[in-house]
């Protein structure tokens, strides 16, 4: 396999950078450019001296060596510790690479790690998702999937559902011999024990995805409700203009933050209208996109004017969506209430003054409350935070669930251990034991290079 090389700190000014080497020749193409007062490279050991192109000095560096199998990748490994100027950095890579390494691809260093062994592709993923990570919880989940607690449930679960195939296929294969009957109760029983082990993990991912993923809050509303305004106080700041002109906010302002640890990523929505306009038509386009893609809808009324037929147009169209109706201007007077409640049936109406600041902490702890978005606690709980292995987990539920009535109805055991064996190999699937070459690539693809 090649020797590979990449930059893996950011491109920038820093205080340091670092270039990766890994492969059979990493050692012995750092030596060429390579010169300390220490002549050779001890594993797991930090030796100061410098990079020469030729005769030219090019930076002092510190250079780590570790040695195969003991290091990231499961290869030989050597990082050179430089100054972390742009040019610098470059042309260590620039020397390493003409000395015999190649290229790295995004995430290869990482997909070799997985290759070798030394992670499974659960821990793999939790890599970049580690490295993404914008929340304390969403950091605290993937450092516990980094040292793999999903990959340690999923072998368990996975090992109980072979014990019982190995039984199966043994009482099918050896009738003849003394082997105890596998008695299709212990089957049910077994499965059924998986299931919840299963259905527990799946559940999980409904917390699991705003961990990862964030709340997605569309602002809708009329031109002129208010809509703006209470973007600025959710972010603290005058990111969108506010005006009293109608359809100040032509376009969406999508804008992100973080609160009691959970990302709420908030798009401000130009005011859903008819309109003639073709730039605002646009907008109100893109405005209907961001309800469908939200979690949640925050529909903003002006409760200062009555209710008119845009307003309840507006309800109609966002009556199968999560939604908290929002009546700003409170500081004012109140004309819309009652008026509102013949058309907001069972929604959850609050009261907001964005110009005042009066209710916004109370709609944020309502949003935590009601999404049930909390740190994670320092326990055993596991949580599934990838669409993937949401997918994989499933399939294996829908095969289990297949045996269990299977053995309610007498299906021979032949049949049911089919089950067995899909449900198994889907489990694999989230280790990366039985995935295809295009998956994994796709997988290491949405990794920064270096990495």
């Amino acid at each position: 396999m090649d020797t590979i090389a990449a930059i893996s700190t950011p491109i920038g000014h820093g205080g340091i950078g670092i270039v990766r080497i890994s492969g059979e020749k990493a050692k012995e193409i750092a030596k060429k450019i390579f010169v300390s007062k220490n002549d050779g490279f001890l594993p797991n050991t930090i030796v100061y001296g410098k990079i020469f192109d030729n005769s030219e000095m090019i930076d002092e560096v510190l250079v780590s060596y570790f040695k195969a199998p003991n290091s990231y990748t499961g290869e030989d490994v050597v990082e050179i510790n430089s100054h972390g100027g742009i040019l610098i950095v470059q042309r260590i890579l620039d020397l390493v690479l003409k000395n015999g390494a190649i290229m790295a691809e995004p995430g290869e260093f990482t997909k070799r790690a997985f290759l070798n062994g030394k992670l499974d592709l659960s821990q793999a993923e939790a890599v970049i998702d580690l490295i993404n990570s914008k929340t304390k919880i969403e950091n605290q989940t993937s450092a516990k999937q980094l040292e793999g607690v999903i990959g340690d449930k999923i072998r368990n679960i996975k090992q109980r559902a072979i014990d019982i195939l190995v039984d199966l296929e043994a009482n099918i294969d050896y009738p003849e011999y003394d082997i105890e009957e596998i008695s299709r109760n212990k089957v049910k029983s077994t499965i059924e024990a998986l299931l919840v082990d299963l259905k527990e993990l799946a559940t999980s991912y409904e917390e699991g995805k705003i961990i990862k993923d964030g709340i997605n809050i569309a602002i809708v509303g009329k031109p002129n409700v208010g809509k703006s305004s209470l973007l600025n106080r959710l972010l603290k700041e005058e990111r969108a203009i506010v005006t009293d002109i109608a359809g100040t906010t032509r376009d969406t302002i999508e804008e992100s933050i973080v609160y009691k640890g959970v990302a709420l990523n908030i798009v401000d929505t130009a005011g859903i209208h008819e309109t003639s306009d073709v730039v605002e038509s646009i907008g109100v386009s893109k405005s209907k996109e961001a309800i469908e893609n939200s979690d949640l809808v925050l529909l903003v009324l002006d409760n200062s004017i009555e209710l008119d037929n845009e307003d309840i147009e507006l309800l109609d169209n966002i009556k199968n969506h999560k939604k908290y109706i929002l009546l700003n201007k409170i500081d004012i007077n109140d004309k819309i209430s009652e008026n509102l409640l013949k058309y907001a049936k069972n929604s959850e109406i609050l009261s907001i003054s964005a110009k005042k600041n009066i209710g916004i902490n109370e709609l944020l702890d309502r949003i935590i409350e009601d999404f049930k978005a909390k740190e994670i606690e320092k326990n055993n709980d596991i949580i599934i935070t990838n669409k993937r292995h949401k997918e994989a987990i499933d399939k294996t539920i829908i095969s289990f669930e297949n045996i269990v009535k299977a053995t309610e109805v007498g299906t021979p055991l032949d049949m049911i251990s089919i089950d067995i064996q899909n449900g198994i190999s889907y489990l694999g699937e989230i280790l990366g034991e039985n995935v295809s070459e295009d998956i994994i690539n796709g997988i290491f693809s949405k990794f920064c290079l270096g990495k």
